[in-house]
């Protein structure tokens, strides 16, 4: 019996995840708020009833997107502003990071990119919940820098928001860079460098 329940199990998940994979897909070429679900069971090959076992509407499909799109990032908050070095290996370190992701997960930027301010509020604010966690875990590590000494929380939360905003940006300027010539790709970087440099140097003038 367990056995059949692990299979049952099993499949369940297989099924959920191919409706995650197909609704990503779909999503490359228009907004959630015009997606239907029967075009994404359509497209999974499964009856539009059985969207039901595992979402309760597209606007939770879509919030789930977002998790998969951006939960995993948070442990990399570490390796790039808590981690030893100093600013300019560590802005190395994030731009980096932001060029593998979206090499990696070209469809899941696309997706939080225009989903940030489209018109499906519960994914909207599951996106604003973790860009804020990512706003405190920043934040978080900021604090342990000794440039932040005498720092107050708010203005250090202030600071963090803007390295989050700064982030998101080169990821959507990375995205639009992979179809556009060979040599946009190290624009970005540059630009990105530039002002998070930028960010960092105006950090060190700030009176908290």
């Amino acid at each position: 019996m367990s056995h059949t329940l692990g299979l049952r199990q099993a499949q369940k998940q297989k099924t959920r995840q191919a409706l995650l994979d197909a609704a990503l897909g779909l999503l490359e070429e228009q907004s959630l708020s015009s997606l239907g679900l029967r075009e994404v069971t359509r497209a999974v090959g499964v009856a539009p009833t059985a969207f039901y076992r595992h979402f309760r509407s597209t606007a939770d499909l879509g919030v789930e997107l977002v998790e998969a799109a951006l939960g995993s990032l948070h442990p990399m908050i570490d390796s790039t502003v808590a981690a030893a070095g100093d600013s300019e290996e560590r802005i190395a370190r994030a731009v980096d990071l932001i060029a593998h992701h979206v090499d990696a997960y070209p469809a899941h930027v696309r997706f939080i990119a225009r989903e940030r301010h489209g018109g499906v509020q519960p994914v909207r604010e599951a996106i604003r919940r973790q860009l804020a966690r990512f706003a405190e875990e920043v934040q978080a590590a900021l604090a342990g820098h000794p440039e932040s000494a005498g720092w107050s929380e708010e203005d250090l939360l202030m600071l963090a928001g803007l390295y989050v905003d700064q982030m998101l940006a080169t990821a959507n300027q990375f995205l639009e860079a992979m179809e556009g010539p060979a040599d946009e790709r190290d624009r970005v970087a540059r630009s990105a460098t530039q002002r998070l440099r930028l960010i960092s140097l105006g950090r060190h003038h700030w009176k908290s």
